[in-house]
């Protein structure tokens, strides 16, 4: 079972606060998700290496016949960003 610690360690990490009832609801809301993990862990997995149908299928790479300009669609995609510098997303710094 998860201790009311572990959920508020995890939301520190997370950056997120949580009230006492949000840490509850968390508890057990983490405690039905790694039951269910267990639960899938359990399930027997059959070898499948040498019956598998999917190991025949091969990828196949083809040329471009007509690749479009290069720098075409730019200016059309860079309106549509709330925010830019030059040819760039401009976005705001995340890490400290």
């Amino acid at each position: 079972m998860v201790s009311a610690d572990d959920v508020k360690k995890l939301a520190e990490l997370s950056r997120l606060s949580l009230d006492d009832r949000e840490v509850d609801k968390l508890r057990s809301e983490i405690d039905s998700i790694i039951a269910y993990v267990d639960t899938v862990q359990k399930v027997p997995i059959p070898d499948t290496a040498s019956n598998s149908v999917h190991l025949e299928i091969e990828n196949i790479m083809r040329e471009d016949d007509n690749p479009h300009e290069s720098g075409i669609y730019t200016e059309d995609l860079l309106k549509q960003m709330p925010r830019r510098e030059k040819n760039y997303l401009k976005v705001r710094k995340i890490l400290p």
